[in-house]
């Protein structure tokens, strides 16, 4: 074998994947104290400014999502360690749709590797549609009409039924 032979090999070897402990209970703490414990860190305010929705609504599509998507149920690995929670699960397809982030910008604090985030995108968008599409994806109903116009005479434009109030 030659030197450069073991250089390539050497490389290869480099480029296996590389086991991170990322320690997904600690980050699964976290996001429960800052965001949904009583004494939460963050206000209601934070969280709706970082999340693009208020904690109730937030909460509504994580308990739908794990109640009805296998995915989104936590499980256990093999040690029997609990897995990534609903809440981590939902958080980081949220925050990558909510910013347009990568996939690993989602790593550090939600403790969460990059192709797993790309898989709770995925998931999510695809539980949305399944859980939520009937109900939300559908022709406007005279109910839904009426409260549509209302909310935009709420906001001074009478007879509008879209919103502008999300260009901010």
């Amino acid at each position: 074998m030659s030197a450069s032979d073991g250089d390539h090999q050497e490389a290869r070897d480099s480029r296996k994947r590389a086991f991170i402990q990322r320690d997904r209970e600690e980050g699964d703490l976290r996001l429960w104290k800052d965001y949904f414990d009583e004494s939460a860190t963050y206000p209601h305010n934070l969280f709706q400014r970082r999340f693009k929705m208020n904690t109730p609504l937030f909460v509504h599509i994580v308990n739908r999502l794990s109640n009805e998507v296998p995915f989104f149920r936590q499980k256990k690995d093999a040690l029997g360690r609990p897995c990534l929670s609903a809440l981590q699960k939902c958080t980081t397809a949220i925050r990558l749709l909510a910013y347009g982030a990568s996939a690993d910008a989602v790593d550090e604090y939600l403790r969460i590797g990059a192709s797993t985030a790309r898989s709770c995108l995925e998931n999510f968008v695809e539980g949305i549609i399944n859980v939520f599409g009937n109900e939300y994806l559908r022709r406007r109903t005279p109910e839904n009409l009426q409260r549509l116009l209302y909310i935009g005479a709420e906001r001074g434009f009478p007879g509008m039924i879209g919103s502008i109030d999300c260009m901010h």
